[in-house]
Formats: C-alpha cells, sequence, structure tokens
C-alpha cells in the first residue's frame, strides 16, 4: 500500500492506495504555515481514525501546488510512514506542447497521466477548485495547454465583497434560469453559468482541433456543475490519487 498525496490550494487530498485500489480517501484543509510535526499529527490521526496502519506503507508519493508546504510535508509524511515520498516533478513522461514545459503544474500532469490511461484521445480535461483549469490532449496524446478562470467559490466570494447588496450564498441550482430574487439569481449565474461557459469552451476546442472530444471532469464542485452541462462529461472523483498511483508505480519499477 502507498500513500498518495495531491496538495491544492484549498485542500490535501490523501489516498491510501494498494495495487491501484483506493481503500482510503480524506481531505485535510491546505495550510502552509504549519509545522511538519503539526502536519504529521493530522495526518497520523486521520488514518488513525479510518484504520489505517501507517507501518503498512511501501512508499509514498505526493502532487503539490504549494511549493512552500513541500519540504515540511515530506517530513511530516516520513515520520508517519517512515518514507521518503517521491514528488512529482516534470513531464513524468508525456509529450507537452506549451511554450514553457516547466510552468505546467504538477497537479496537470498527475491529471494527463490518468486520463490518457483510461479514455482515448482526444481528451479535455476540466478541473472545477479553487480555480477552473481547462486542458486539452490531442489525438496524438501531445498536451497543448488549454485555459484558467477564476474558481466558482472565488468568483462568488469576490461578488459577495465587492458588491455590498449581495449576500455569500451556499451554491445549489436554482429551479429556474431566470432568478426571481437575489440569491436565485446568483446561484443561476454560478451553477448555469459555469455549465454554459464550459459547454462554450468544448465548442471552440473541438471547433480548433477539427474533432470531438471526450471530456472529463475532476475537481470538488465538477458533479455538481457538469450535470447542468449540455456535452457529455465523465466525472472523475478519484483522478488525481489514479494518476499518482501510476507515476508511483512507473518509478517504483524504474528504481
Amino acid at each position: 500500500m502507498i500513500l498518495a498525496v495531491d496538495v491544492g490550494n484549498t485542500n490535501i487530498v490523501i489516498g491510501c492506495i494498494d495495487e491501484g485500489k483506493i481503500v482510503f480517501s480524506g481531505r485535510l484543509t491546505t495550510n502552509a504555515q504549519k509545522t511538519d510535526m503539526e502536519i504529521a499529527v493530522m495526518l497520523k490521526n486521520i488514518l488513525t481514525l479510518n484504520g489505517i496502519a501507517t507501518d503498512k506503507f511501501e512508499g509514498a508519493i505526493v502532487s503539490s501546488v504549494v511549493p512552500p508546504m513541500n519540504k515540511a510535508l515530506k517530513s511530516a509524511i516520513n515520520l508517519v510512514t517512515g518514507k521518503d515520498a517521491y514528488m512529482v516533478n516534470g513531464s513524468e513522461g508525456l509529450t507537452i506542447d506549451i511554450d514553457d514545459p516547466s510552468q505546467l503544474g504538477p497537479d496537470l500532469v498527475v491529471g494527463a497521466v490518468a486520463v490518457l490511461n483510461e479514455y482515448k484521445p482526444p481528451v479535455v480535461l476540466i478541473d472545477l477548485g479553487t480555480a477552473t483549469t481547462i486542458f486539452v490532449i490531442d489525438k496524438d496524446s501531445k498536451y497543448l495547454g488549454g485555459a484558467i478562470m477564476p474558481g466558482i467559490a472565488i468568483s462568488q466570494q469576490a461578488l459577495s465583497s465587492k458588491a455590498s447588496l449581495l449576500p455569500s450564498i451556499s451554491l445549489e441550482a436554482p429551479k429556474s434560469v431566470i432568478g426571481k430574487n437575489t440569491v436565485d439569481s446568483m446561484n443561476s449565474g454560478a451553477v448555469f453559468g459555469n455549465a454554459s461557459m464550459i459547454d462554450g469552451m468544448l465548442d471552440r476546442i473541438e471547433k480548433e482541433l477539427g474533432s470531438k472530444v471526450t471530456a472529463v471532469a475532476t475537481g470538488g464542485l465538477s458533479r455538481f456543475i457538469a450535470k447542468h452541462c449540455k456535452h457529455e462529461i465523465l466525472y472523475e472523483e478519484d483522478l488525481l490519487l489514479k494518476g499518482l498511483w501510476l507515476i508511483y508505480k512507473k518509478h517504483r519499477v524504474q528504481n
């Protein structure tokens, strides 16, 4: 069994994977100010509470988009498991066609590895998290780039903080696109507006590629938004954990 950790800007996803099977997954809040000992205590507690024996790990792998946290996280994992974590870095074998491949985030690399293992390209990977990202892999399995937008939660927070008459809301789909009150109108914009944006981007991507694509979504809000899209979008809750397992397996074989 391995410990797979995906560090995002808002949450840290923790997965325990036994020969490709995800036997446990959980979340912690991302906080780059915590020490290795504080992270180790949280990590140990969440594993123990879920009946995971920390002496059973053969190794660990980390994908992180929060570099200030990496050193403390690696130390914490070693404290808990006794293993040195492999940090996802570089292309991990992908063919990347962007201006500066070194700028491609580890989470996007991991996601691309996972979708290429499970779906025939061309594939569009949609991640609705802190940011909304839409990235494209062409029919030759080449990573072409994509688009980055403010995430839904960030957009709603900005709207409420900058417009005095607009409240903070709990995100849910209203009964009608045409909202009859402020909350329903904001929810219509957040849910149906983002679904329409994704549909519009997929239309433009398919036109640019000259072919239909398989659309795959992951991230905290993806399942909620994707069902309101006109395009068929396949939801993969554990996509990044699957990608981390594939990269770890390749690394293990090479070493």
